[in-house]
């Protein structure tokens, strides 16, 4: 089956609102092993609604809308379903019954405009809402289900589980669902990814293989089809060893794995402590390390790149202002290990290029080095950044580098 969602509401394309209701029945859908090719989000304009579900019904055999089922003026959808599909809007007497005991039974007089929430298109499938006052309803034309939800999550949310989703099922005979495994990976760009598995995603049919990247991260997405589950992982599980032997050891985890929890309980298995001197990342790996084992982690320092040189000094006994950049990253790292006491140090040093203002990829230089008792590790990024994606990619590359650095020494 070939489904789409119709998001219906002004405030979505206003930006007042995100349209997380999409993103959540695409879920859902696929679970049951329905296609979704379209998402559109549409305004309580009248034509535009008209037009955007003519178009749902000639291309998709579902089309679930969310929005626009309320009691205002504005609230459009079960007009613009009904003149799409040639019928009229008429009262559901038993409806109206729900709805004037629901405003009887909390002390409210049932007004007028409140009434329009118990009408809908003609000869449609009444679904009762227990957590609303309007119902869902559907409507079946030609080869077509027009299935039309409310807006408010809760309420989208159980209509769709509870009765939408089984009604699909039955209806469609639908017998498979479509799975997917996500192999997370590191230190790897979009572009090397793509070149490393670049013939199987593109040989690839059932499963399909996609990826999508985040600052630091490239996301694996190995998709199949099948009865089940586990029919649909015994498509995967080949596919995934291909993909596995080609990027090796950058695959840090998969599904809901985290870069910040592998390496909070790699740090929990050795019992190891880490702290940590940043200047141009302002903090931001201090608080990923403090989010994913405080206990583990002992202290986080955030340096001005005017006084760095000076606190430095202070503590270390170190002159460090006519020292390299790997040299101050090095310092720092020891001023973080020696200040807390720690197993490991990890420090951050970004140098600008002059007059960069961009907020991601800015050019310059960043380095990141890791001490312990016995050895000093650094790694070179080719760009530095105050941005939140560059400072976002430069904690996952530290991350990435205590994972290794564990591996390395401790393992």
């Amino acid at each position: 089956m070939n489904a789409e969602i119709i998001a219906i509401g002004s405030e979505l394309l206003l930006g007042q609102i995100i349209d997380s209701n999409s993103a959540w029945i695409a879920q859902r859908l696929a679970e049951n092993g329905i296609n979704l090719f379209y998402k559109t989000v549409v305004g309580d304009n009248p034509e535009r609604m008209k037009e955007i579900i003519t178009k749902s019904i000639e291309r998709s055999e579902i089309v679930i809308t969310t929005g626009g089922i309320g009691p205002t003026q504005d609230d459009l959808t079960r007009e613009m379903v009904a003149s799409c599909t040639e019928r009229n809007v008429v009262l559901h007497k038993e409806s109206l019954e729900d709805l004037e005991k629901r405003f009887r039974k909390r002390g409210f007089i049932l007004t007028k405009n409140n009434e329009k929430q118990a009408t809908i298109p003609e000869n449609a499938i009444v679904i009762k809402n227990p957590n609303g006052t309007a119902p869902a309803f559907i409507v079946e034309y030609h080869n077509t289900s027009i299935i039309s939800v409310p807006g408010v999550p809760f309420e989208m949310k159980w209509l769709i589980e509870n009765e939408i989703i089984p009604y699909l099922r039955n209806k469609y005979e639908l017998k498979e669902t479509i799975h997917y495994r996500v192999l997370k990976v590191s230190d790897l760009g979009e572009s090397n990814v793509d070149h490393l598995i670049g013939e199987i995603m593109k040989n690839s049919s059932n499963p399909t293989v996609g990826v999508l990247a985040h600052p630091g991260q490239v996301d694996v997405r190995i998709t199949a089809k099948a009865k089940d589950q586990n029919s649909a992982m015994t498509l995967i599980k080949p596919i995934e060893k291909e993909i596995r032997q080609l990027l090796g050891d950058n695959i840090f985890g998969v599904d809901e794995d985290t870069l910040e929890n592998i390496v909070g309980n790699l740090l929990e298995k050795f019992n190891l402590t880490i702290s940590t001197c940043e200047d141009i990342s302002g903090g931001t790996i201090s608080n990923t390390f403090q989010a994913t084992n405080k206990d583990l982690f002992n202290q986080g320092l955030v340096l001005n790149d005017k006084n760095s040189h000076e606190i430095i000094n202070k503590f270390l006994k170190i002159e460090t202002s006519n020292t390299s950049p790997q040299e101050l990253t090095i310092t720092m790292a020891k001023l973080a290990k020696t200040l807390s006491g720690s197993d490991l140090g990890l420090a951050l040093h970004g140098v600008e290029e002059a007059g960069t203002k961009t907020q991601n990829l800015g050019k310059g230089e960043t380095y990141i080095a890791i001490v312990g008792n016995k050895f000093e590790e650094i790694k070179h990024i080719r760009s530095a950044g105050r941005g939140i994606p560059d400072k976002k990619r430069a904690s996952m590359y530290a991350l990435s580098m205590v994972r290794q650095i564990i591996a390395k020494h401790f393992s």
